[in-house]
């Protein structure tokens, strides 16, 4: 153990001593596993992130009443919505007493004409952007809310308090509640474990990378050390000194990138989502294996690593052609993790425990499996690749001597492709489970408006004329209704319809209208209303009746945008007059139809409709609706990706550079002797797409088989998107060219003959 000790604190001198080259490997080697050290460290916050997202979600929720209004109740109604594009949670508020209850982030509740904002908010409706927004509530701000309040730091929310919600609005107990979480289905549960085992490979692919940057420089320092006369061993402790050193540091700048990550996260907003940086707090158990685990690994990468170099007084043994590399362990790797995923399908059901950690082993071993048989796949090509131009002789003769170093640059991007065709081959395959159609039209109907207050034959023209007026309105069709109760079968209701011919041929097929025409309307489950039949208004009790009018024409139902099938009474105005209780005040609701070309058609539409009445409600059309829990982890794991994304081109810029900065001797000493600076970029071009086209067409090989065991294991039919396979592969082509285009003034540089001069 002293042997170790010295030797290890030898080892840190020379790096520490070793002026600007070793300081510059140390560097490099401490940024590219900080980077993912700072990824790792986020992933095991994921836990605290959503803990503190459904804590302040369950803190705002209501309790709804029963009971008759008390000093603590109040009536609310919920107006969340969307503004350009970004979601907005909003509610209406009314207070029954003197003492309310109070939603968290405020002090008080807002008053008739007040409203109480988020900061973001706050910030929108002080900008150009939010002027609509201004004008659609016309309140006066009050106050902010806090963070207790707010899912996160720039969610769009806020509190309008109005005294029009007596009979309109749901009575609350108070705020706050307490959800028990469900577990996921095993299918949800199958792709969170796949997705994050294919997010974090890649990062543990990189760290690997890093460790091993200046093994070229380690080696002539090893030579170096077996002249004054250390052995064997003694040098091998020395070089793991090094590795030891950069990993330690490593987890420093990770440190420091996690925590500079954290003030910074709070300006990010993804897919709606923002995060507070209080949050995200690693757990303690997780992190502590990271910062034990890390500095293990990267002295056995090292020592790994060191059992292909020999190093004696003279020199090092390191480019010569050596052994070919054996293909068969590389294989078993593969087969291994194939044998892991089909025991995971053996059991009765994929929610156990264990078999999900067979699921996450097995994706592991396989793509573990694709990364160490990407270097035998290069050298096993560009052995048998024929000469071509000068720059592509030096690429490949470069791959024939050193093909490993290339591989590596490129291993973490074909171990993140392969994952991510394997996970959006499974989600393609399962998303027939969770996203389901709703019957709804939206190529007739955009917009849906519901109202509740209720308005006379002329109001309800205005609203019409004021929506026919907003940009980006092609059609509006609006009417008035009420529903109708039986009194001969008290569980028989019908829906009673008062507009125009042109607004009711959307509920009914009719062939002949004019005003002053009534309809009753058949459907296949619901019969017609008779002529002259006995009904009552189905809110109004059983004193309440009136007689249907005798020329009731009984007609077809037709399907309207929202898929649904009415029976019912529909009246024109003239015919609705001849009745008191429908020629009088009824609620509002419309069908709008918008102009795709102009970009916020919908948020004009809900300014103009909620100018008039405040309480209603506005929706959009859509032809399928994703489940909640589904969506979810999409869009989780789609953040995640993205994070990994980021950190993969910048470790990759890393590496890049480190691999350039090993070569600078040869890259000088030929552009010395003549070679055009053309020649070598283009050289170096070779070198890397090389590579990435083998590690590409490896990654799609491994991730098609992957998504179909996964897509078996889930019960799913097999089934491939070649489009998203393609956009997968093309951004990460794209990646690796975007990468190796910014090292190129770098190169540069390294081709001036300064760049010849040694230590």
């Amino acid at each position: 153990m002293r042997r170790l000790v010295r030797d290890l604190a030898l080892g840190s001198r020379l790096v520490l001593g070793g002026g600007p080259t070793a300081w510059l490997r140390l560097t490099l080697t401490a940024v590219g596993v900080g980077l993912g050290v700072a990824l790792l460290l986020l992933a095991t916050a994921a836990p605290t992130i959503l803990a503190g997202h459904r804590q302040r979600s369950d803190a705002r929720d209501v309790v709804y009443s029963d009971g008759p209004a008390t000093a603590r109740t109040l009536l609310v109604h919920q107006a969340s919505d969307v503004y350009r594009g970004h979601p907005v949670y909003g509610m209406l508020v009314q207070p029954d007493g003197a003492d309310p209850s109070v939603p968290p982030g405020l002090s008080r509740l807002p008053g008739p004409g007040e409203m109480v904002v988020s900061p973001a908010l706050r910030r929108l409706l002080a900008g150009p952007d939010g002027a609509e927004l201004r004008s659609r509530y016309r309140s006066r701000v009050v106050g902010t809310i806090g963070d207790a309040g707010l899912s996160g730091p720039r969610e769009y929310a806020f509190y309008l308090g109005s005294d029009r919600l007596t009979g309109r609005g749901e009575r609350i107990a108070r705020f706050g509640s307490e959800h028990r979480s469900q577990p996921l289905d095993p299918t949800l549960m199958l792709l969170t474990v796949v997705g994050i085992t294919v997010l974090l490979v890649p990062v543990t692919v990189f760290i690997a990378t890093a460790v091993r940057f200046g093994s070229a420089a380690r080696d002539r320092q090893q030579a170096a050390l077996r002249l004054v006369g250390a052995d064997r061993a003694m040098t091998r402790r020395i070089a793991s000194a090094e590795a030891l050193l950069g990993a330690l540091a490593g987890l420093v700048v990770g440190a420091v990138l996690f925590a500079a990550g954290r003030q910074l996260v709070e300006f990010v907003t993804f897919d709606g989502v923002s995060i507070f940086g209080s949050d995200i707090r690693p757990q303690p158990v997780l992190a502590a294996l990271v910062a034990v685990a890390l500095p293990v690994a990267a002295v056995a990468i090292t020592l790994i690593t060191l059992r292909r170099v020999v190093a004696e007084p003279l020199g090092v043994v390191r480019h010569a052609a050596g052994r070919r590399r054996r293909v068969w362990w590389r294989l078993v790797l593969a087969v291994l993790g194939l044998a892991l995923l089909a025991v995971a399908g053996l059991g009765p059901a994929r929610t156990s425990g264990l078999q999900l950690q067979f699921v996450g082993a097995g994706v592991l071993v396989l793509l573990a499996g694709a990364a160490v048989l990407l270097p035998w796949l290069v050298e096993f090509v560009v052995r048998r690749l024929r000469a071509g131009g000068v720059s592509r002789q030096l690429a490949v003769r470069r791959l024939q001597l050193d093909g490993g170093t290339a591989a590596r640059a490129v291993t973490g991007i074909t171990v993140a492709v392969a994952g991510a065709i394997a996970l959006q081959t499974l989600f393609a395959g399962v998303s027939h489970g969770y996203v389901h159609s709703t019957g709804q039209d939206p190529s007739r109907m955009q917009v849906v408006i519901e109202g509740t207050v209720p308005m006379t034959g002329a109001e309800r023209a205005g609203l019409a004329t004021k929506l026919r007026h907003t940009d980006g309105v092609r059609q509006v069709r609006a009417y008035g209704s009420v529903a109708l109760a039986s009194t001969d079968d008290p569980q028989l209701y019908w829906q009673a319809v008062v507009a125009d011919c042109t607004t009711l041929r959307v509920f009914a097929a009719l062939d002949d209208c004019t005003d002053g025409d009534a309809f009753g309307v058949r459907d296949t489950e619901i019969r017609a209303p008779r002529p002259g039949e006995p009904v009552q208004l189905a809110d109004s009790g059983h004193g309440a009746r009136l007689h249907l009018p005798a020329e009731l024409r009984t007609v077809r139902a037709r399907t309207d945008p929202t898929g649904s099938t009415r029976a019912g009474v529909l009246l024109t105005p003239a015919a609705a007059r001849r009745l008191p209780v429908f020629g009088g005040r009824l609620p509002t609701a419309g069908f709008v139809a918008t102009d795709p070309a102009v970009r916020y058609a919908y948020d004009h539409v809900v300014t103009t409709t909620i100018r008039v009445d405040p309480t209603a409600s506005v929706f959009s059309l859509n032809a399928t609706t994703v489940d909640t829990r589904f969506g979810t982890v999409q869009r989780g794991l789609l953040l995640g990706a993205t994070a990994v994304l980021l950190v993969i081109g910048a470790s990759l810029l890393t590496t890049v550079l480190e691999q350039l900065r090993s070569r600078r001797g040869p890259l000088a000493v030929l552009s010395a002797f003549g070679a055009r600076r053309s020649t070598l970029t283009i050289s170096v071009l070779w070198q890397t797409a090389i590579p990435m086209f083998l590690g590409l067409l490896l990654a799609v090989a491994t991730g098609l088989v992957l998504g179909a065991v996964l897509l078996h294991l889930s019960h799913a039919s097999i089934w491939f998107d070649a489009t998203g396979i393609l956009g997968l592969t093309g951004a990460a082509a794209a990646v690796v060219t975007l990468v190796t285009l910014l090292s190129v003034p770098a190169l540069w540089r390294m081709m001036r003959p300064e760049a010849m001069r040694t230590e």
